[in-house]
């Protein structure tokens, strides 16, 4: 999973999120430990006119991600379950869940928070992909981005960023998404194409989205800001092409199963570091552990790693801790307590000389630290409880800072089952935001909720109302612009001309042409003090690009896109540490400039060089009308 809660971004929005999320009061405590209980959000009401499919809560369908940038502050993202639930983003409010966006869902997509009213999702690209391989579809799980935030004051979709398939610059499949700040977010997840070494990696700088992969040739399944940083948790596979720096620490016993990713300034990207754990068998290699899911709190940061299957001798459910830069490994090979492992009960030899019924290995699907309490949760399955498929229950256990497991529970409970509570599936995501308040979504799109009390409902105009979802996707930046065949229906509203008017019309002088600028009424303006939206219209299909200069260092730029005529917009985010002093246009137009009556005079035109003035006080000065 990605970030949880965004320890790095505190500093960022922290203000705000404190006065969103404060209680009218001092937090209601029950008494005795709270419960999970489920708490499904009704299915979203169906468009005006249409009847509703079931009145009764459903599966939200594939939960992919599940995160909280304040316990009544969180998101999730779906794969949907039609008709009734599209693919799609979810919002709590501290009250209750409602859809946001029918659009940006995905298969097992990502969400990265980088602001109260500013976060990225991975999401499914859309169909219609070109390709070079003919008859082949093209890919489209979590392969794409969508950039949310709320320029105007409404959340939008600002951003929709995909490649055509099968290139070699295509954009692989995405399992990791996280942000450090506003201006620096990464996206990860699969290698580059045969051929190429790393891993496949997106850099949001704040301006532009850019390619920079990992140089070290691992999967990336997980990521988790920590103390002003990015952790990812990775796969080890014998295929893997690695550095020789990586082949050295494999020899020497201490692999890097966690890479960093440092903020923008350090003097280094990333960062494999020996951490000392995890601890493995005599001749047990590293790929007997899968990949790390990852979770933070503010004084610790938790992995918990499953055996690599097919289980391998040796191989166990592993938690390591970081807490004040020491990290420790509380359950995995020589440091159960009292030697037995929890969860992996038996090695490989008695599973297979068992029944399955009988000897079951449980596996950790995610791990959420649980904020002021010093444990973790972990959500649970196992061979034979993922085989019940819809009819599973799902599986969670408490995990202390010593490795001792204090609290179990199977969902729903033994309450809510005499309610009439059937088995929604086994446990897969589990994120706490608070402490005593937690989440688990399970395989099946349903949530449960473990709290002690309840927090102020958030009130946040930004977000769209119940019933009025986010519909609009923009054209993904990276695809080429499909301009239809046919010309536009004529929809002037003009009458045709009668014979006669024809007829002085085709004798009258043909009068002189000029050609219609490229560019015309440019308009720009500061949003929220650091980004700035220039609208303009294309006269015809062009490729164009808005670079931001400081004298003569360029300090922002968006990427070369390619745009249709007609009205057009582009957002380009500021550093008020770099003000600019100038703005250029980089175009170039694909299509013949038309041309109009020298009477009626061509359109406003303007110089590709526009001047920024100084502003007058740090984020409140003004651009002025270009």
């Amino acid at each position: 999973m990605s970030a949880t809660r965004l320890v790095s971004l505190a500093a960022v929005v922290g203000a705000a999120v404190v006065l969103a999320i404060a209680p009218s009061g001092a937090r209601a405590e029950a008494e005795g430990s709270p419960e999970w209980r489920l708490e499904q959000p009704q299915p979203p009401p169906p468009p005006a006119g249409i009847p509703q499919e079931t009145p009764h809560p459903i599966g939200l369908g594939k939960i992919g991600d599940i995160e909280f940038l304040a316990p009544n502050r969180g998101l999730l993202i779906t794969a949907g379950n039609p008709p009734t639930i599209p693919p799609g983003v979810w919002w709590y409010d501290g009250a209750s869940w409602r859809e946001i966006s029918t659009v940006c869902g995905g298969t097992d997509g990502r969400i990265a928070w980088a602001g109260p009213d500013e976060f990225w999702t991975v999401s499914d690209g859309r169909p219609g992909q070109a390709g070079s391989e003919p008859g082949k579809p093209a890919p489209l799980a979590d392969n794409t981005l969508c950039h949310f935030a709320a320029p105007a004051g409404k959340l939008e979709v600002v951003g929709s960023y995909a490649t055509l398939a099968f290139q070699p610059n295509s954009y692989q499949a995405m399992h990791a998404a996280g942000c450090i700040s506003p201006s620096d977010c990464w996206f990860a997840g699969d290698l580059l194409p045969p051929g190429r070494r790393g891993a496949f990696q997106l850099h949001w700088n704040g301006s532009s989205l850019v390619e920079e992969p990992n140089p070290e040739g691992r999967l990336v399944e997980s990521m988790q800001g920590y103390e002003g940083s990015l952790y990812e948790g990775v796969r080890f596979a014998p295929s893997d092409l690695i550095t020789p720096e990586e082949e050295e620490r494999i020899f020497a016993g201490e692999p890097s199963v966690l890479h960093i990713i440092n903020p923008i300034g350090a003097q280094s990207t990333f960062v494999f570091p020996r951490i000392g754990v995890p601890h493995y068998a005599p001749e047990e290699l590293p790929e007997a552990l899968d990949f790390f899911h990852l979770s933070a709190d503010e004084p610790a940061l938790w992995g918990a790693a499953d055996p690599a299957l097919p289980l391998k001798s040796g191989g166990e459910v592993t938690i390591v801790r970081d807490s004040g830069g020491i990290w420790s490994q509380l359950l995995g090979y020589s440091t159960d307590p009292e030697g037995k492992n929890p969860f992996t009960k038996f090695d490989a030899s008695e599973v297979k000389a068992e029944p399955a019924r009988e000897k079951q290995n449980e596996a950790a699907s995610s791990i959420a630290a649980e904020p002021g309490s010093e444990s973790a949760w972990l959500a649970l399955s196992s061979e034979g409880n993922a085989a019940l498929g819809p009819v599973a229950p799902a599986m969670v256990a408490r995990v202390s800072s010593v490795g001792a497991v204090s609290e179990r529970q199977t969902l729903p409970t033994s309450e809510e089952v005499a309610e009439g509570v059937g088995p929604k599936g086994a446990a897969d995501k589990v994120v706490c935001p608070a402490f005593n308040d937690c989440w688990l979504a399970t395989t099946q799109g349903w949530l449960f909720h473990r709290a002690q009390g309840s927090y102020a409902e958030v009130t946040d105009p930004a977000y769209p109302e119940l019933g009025q979802p986010i519909t609009f996707r923009p054209p993904d930046q990276g695809l080429p612009v499909i301009v239809p065949d046919a010309p536009p229906p004529d929809d002037s509203g003009e009458r045709p001309f009668t014979p006669n008017e024809k007829q002085v019309q085709e004798s009258a002088p043909t009068p002189a042409k000029v050609t219609v600028a490229l560019l015309s009424n440019v308009r720009s303006r500061l949003v929220h003090g650091t980004t700035l939206e220039l609208r303009f219209r294309l006269a015809v299909k062009a490729h164009i690009r808005l670079i931001a200069k400081r004298r003569r260092s360029v300090v922002a730029s968006t990427s070369m896109l390619t745009l249709a005529s007609g009205n057009r917009k582009l957002l380009l985010r500021l550093d008020p540490r770099r003000w600019p002093t100038k703005l250029e246009l980089q175009t170039h137009a694909l299509a013949p400039l038309p041309t109009v009556s020298a009477r009626a005079g061509a359109s406003e035109t303007i110089s590709t060089r526009l001047t920024v003035l100084p502003r007058v006080a740090p984020l409140t000065g003004l651009v002025p009308q270009l």
